[in-house]
């Protein structure tokens, strides 16, 4: 396991994340790429060790009754690690954003000024019960040459740990810095807090998590934080939707994998197609017993069967379900859906089922979230999805990155000034 000593201070992992980031920036492609593509190989010859560490941890979340959504998001079975092995794969083939340049131009007076992209520098993740993340992170980090300190939750110990010497190991035998992946092994949340103002190391805070996290990462850091992963998803379905059609995407994005931020978790339906479409839609979710938590006009429909419907609470469509529930509420039209979402969605991911061009355009322009979708499942907002190669968080906040961050989204830029001579008069 990694020898991190993280039991009085976590200075020290922020000078080596820095010493780290400022090795890795100037790295080339090729280097950067051969890490990734150990890290990978690594993973595949020590998926047993991984999977070991793993099974502990979900015993232990078990015993501590952790619920189905979050046993879901800690599982990591021989299929998921070869997953993540490919996904790292697929992050060394893709194009490496840093040192492009995004503009050039000629001045009157004779100097060329480039705009060219360079890393952040160092990452700080705060993270829950997701060892994937891990992976992803690292391996996007890496390609865009920024060092980063991981914080995972506690539940998930064990596993971040053996991933965390995975990655270490590649580095080490590809000659690239091991401190530039470093991980806060110390379950003390006092940290967290260190870590949210250590701004002389750190230039970004990403944290992936509840509401409280976030909340607390906004209240706390003294460094610029890029928050997201919070979705309340929607789908309207319009009077000129196809009902076949509509039930198959409703199933995928409710029940696809129900545990993940892009999960289904509201339904409206026009008043119009409410007395057809619905008693399809419960037909169709009762076979993977989703709960049904039903607006009066909804409830009217689906008492009698055959899911398990209840009458919607004052707060049930300000939920994130992450489970095998979904929110209905039946509504007059697009106007009334429209004024649904701008009041309870967390801009991360909401669609219209429709064939009225007119009414598409309307709903794709009144909808601020993060990703927006006509007649198609809110699972596509996803970093491998988007053929980013996978994702460091889902940002719904709107200054610098916005939706699934990849690669481009973990660099900045720097102007460059080239002279002969040049004076300012």
């Amino acid at each position: 396991m990694p020898a991190t000593d993280t039991t009085t201070s976590l200075r020290p992992l922020g000078q080596a994340a820095k010493h780290a980031s400022r090795v890795l920036g100037p790295m080339r492609t090729p280097q950067k790429n051969d890490a990734l593509l150990a890290i990978a190989d690594e993973l595949d010859d020590r998926a047993d060790d991984v999977l070991a560490a793993n099974a502990q941890d979900v015993e232990d979340g078990r015993a501590n009754d952790l619920s189905d959504a979050l046993l879901d998001r800690l599982l990591l079975t021989e299929q998921r690690v070869a997953r993540l092995a490919q996904d790292v794969r697929r992050v060394a083939e893709l194009p490496d954003p840093v040192g492009q340049d995004l503009d050039r131009r000629d001045l009157d007076n004779g100097m060329t000024l480039i705009r060219r992209r360079i890393p952040i520098g160092v990452l700080g993740v705060i993270y829950e019960a997701r060892p994937n993340v891990t992976i992803d992170i690292a391996a996007l980090s890496l390609k865009t040459g920024n060092a980063v300190i991981l914080r995972g939750g506690s539940e998930t110990l064990r596993s971040n740990l053996a991933l965390v010497d995975v990655i270490q190991s590649a580095l080490e035998r590809t000659d690239v810095p091991r401190d530039a992946v470093q991980y806060i092994d110390n379950p003390d949340r006092a940290l967290v807090t260190e870590l949210l103002r250590m701004d002389e190391y750190v230039d970004m805070i990403i944290p992936r998590g509840g509401a409280g996290l976030h909340r607390l990462c906004r209240e706390q850091s003294t460094i610029p934080v890029i928050t997201g992963g919070i979705g309340i998803c929607h789908i309207y379905v319009d009077e000129d939707a196809k009902l076949g059609q509509a039930v198959d995407i409703i199933e995928n994005a409710k029940v696809q994998r129900p545990s993940v931020c892009n999960a289904l978790d509201t339904l409206l339906v026009h008043r119009a197609v409410a007395p057809t479409l619905l008693p399809r839609v419960a037909r169709r979710l009762a076979e993977h017993d989703v709960e049904l938590r039903a607006d009066e006009d909804a409830f009217a429909l689906l008492k009698d069967g055959p899911a398990h419907v209840v009458p919607a609470g004052p707060d049930d469509f300000d939920q994130e379900w992450l489970a095998l529930v979904l929110g209905i509420k039946v509504v007059d039209g697009l106007d009334a859906a429209i004024q649904h979402i701008q009041t309870h969605s967390t801009e991360h991911s909401d669609a219209i089922l429709t064939t009225n061009q007119t009414h598409a355009a309307q709903f794709v322009d009144a909808i601020n979230s993060a990703a927006v979708y006509v007649n198609a499942s809110t699972r596509f907002t996803d970093g491998g999805e988007f053929g980013l190669g996978a994702e460091v968080a889902v940002s719904t906040q709107k200054l610098h990155a916005r939706g699934p961050m990849g690669l481009e989204e973990l660099t900045t830029y720097k102007w460059i000034g080239l002279g002969d001579g040049h004076v300012r008069s």
